[in-house]
């Protein structure tokens, strides 16, 4: 079956993000560097030898996180732009998971709106974590 997940994109921040990610969702993660995953035909300059080739956090609930930083020879880096990034959403079950997903991204970042019981009947919140990345929470109620 097809999957859709996000895949994001960071100047130099990807491991700290995903290690970030993984404390709030949990999971398995694997992360793999230039240095480590040389590519043929496209030398990586010393300076991007630690940068994130590929990360990924495979987190409980078939949560898929993935991300890559940008390495010198791939042009300037393009920062997330403004809108919802990632959205973390589920049903009743869910609600305990996902309002403490929503108050660990919530160190550091720039708050957007509270969760909690919106108009429409849902849990709903915002936030812009700490690394730029915005994300939305919506828990459905019974």
């Amino acid at each position: 079956m097809a999957k859709l997940n996000p895949y994001l994109s960071f100047k130099s921040e990807t491991k700290d993000a995903l290690d970030f990610y993984q404390s709030v969702l949990g999971g398995t993660l694997d992360v793999r560097t230039f240095g480590e995953n040389p590519m043929e035909g496209m030398p990586t300059p010393d300076e991007d030898k630690d940068l994130v080739m590929h990360g990924q956090l495979d987190a409980p609930g078939d949560l898929t996180i993935m991300a890559a930083d940008t390495p010198s020879f791939m042009g300037e880096y393009v920062a997330p732009s403004s809108g919802v990034t990632v959205a973390l959403t589920g049903g009743p079950e869910d609600h305990e998971y996902i309002k403490g997903a929503f108050e660990k991204l919530s160190d550091g970042a720039t708050p957007g709106q509270a969760f909690e019981l919106a108009p429409w009947g849902d849990y709903y919140g915002a936030l812009t974590d700490k690394f730029g990345v915005s994300w939305m929470f919506d828990v459905g109620t019974e």
